[in-house]
């Protein structure tokens, strides 16, 4: 008798768009890994999650996901999933995007997200550069670094992304590498059960477009970097938190409660409901 091999996840990931077209070395898979962990442990029912993506390398995990998603285009992953949001506030709407797609053309729609408060959680796979389209700089891209567009260094100065979600009023913001495969799990999990607008950033390697121009040619010596860099300071001062190559502060830095803006907006609903019955009345 010969038994089907059937994998731990396999109720989470879709069988038929494997095998994955990341990158040996890229991060992003143990990033999707961390975060069906996460799905795994709540017990999370598939049938109320969605997945919204934008462009971009790590863009591929929405449609990896056994659930209903979403591949949008540039930059507007969050305007998508704002009104999947509205439209049914009882879905946990989840996007993953890339630090490109977020923050360089989606960057307005972010930081309006995130001051209305609305109840999306959003994983920011960070690879310091635009790894889909040939390695271009992007947002996040650290001074100095070598790209596609940057051969002599550059000299434009990144956004810090947990200071950027922070100020923008987001009620969760950590920061972790791929090297964190624990805490980026315990962190996926706090932001499915939490209310309003959440931001995870998860640092990963690419070493095929990025690390190879800075000296990293390999997965492992992009981890080793992490390594060697990282310092866990939970819950400090996000402003100082930039990412250099001598310092990569993660952890926790934001954790509040505050009412979402679908809830907020209900309630506004029902008061002006309520008023114009009173005046049937």
């Amino acid at each position: 008798m010969v038994r089907e091999l059937v994998h731990p996840f396999a109720k989470y990931l879709r069988a038929e768009m494997m095998p994955h077209i990341w990158c040996a070395g890229c991060g992003n898979g143990i990033v999707l890994n961390c975060f069906v962990h996460a799905l795994d442990e709540l017990k999370t029912d598939l049938n109320k999650l969605v997945m919204v993506s934008g462009i971009g390398c790590i863009g591929r995990a929405a449609g990896y996901t056994y659930a209903d998603s979403f591949h949008t285009t540039h930059g507007r992953a969050l305007a998508f999933a704002t009104g999947v949001k509205l439209a049914n506030p009882e879905l946990e709407v989840v996007v993953i995007s890339g630090d490109g797609d977020l923050f360089a053309i989606g960057g307005n729609h972010f930081i309006h997200a995130a001051r209305r408060n609305i109840g999306v959680k959003v994983i920011c796979v960070n690879n310091l550069n635009y790894g889909m389209t040939g390695g271009q700089q992007g947002p996040t891209t650290p001074l100095d670094s070598i790209t596609a567009t940057s051969p002599y260094g550059n000299v434009e100065h990144p956004f810090n992304l947990v200071h950027l979600a922070a100020a923008s009023g987001s009620t969760y913001v950590a920061r972790w590498t791929t090297l964190h495969v624990r805490r980026l799990t315990q962190s996926l999990k706090k932001v499915l059960q939490k209310e309003g607008f959440c931001f995870v950033e998860a640092l990963s390697p690419c070493p095929e477009i990025f690390g190879r121009h800075n000296k990293m040619r390999s997965g492992l010596e992009m981890m080793d970097w992490f390594k060697r860099a990282s310092v866990v300071e939970n819950f400090s001062d996000p402003a100082k938190a930039d990412i250099t190559p001598d310092k990569i502060v993660v952890g926790e830095f934001v954790d509040i409660e505050k009412l979402s803006y679908e809830k907020l907006l209900h309630e506004k609903i029902s008061k002006i409901n309520e008023k114009a019955m009173e005046k049937v009345q």
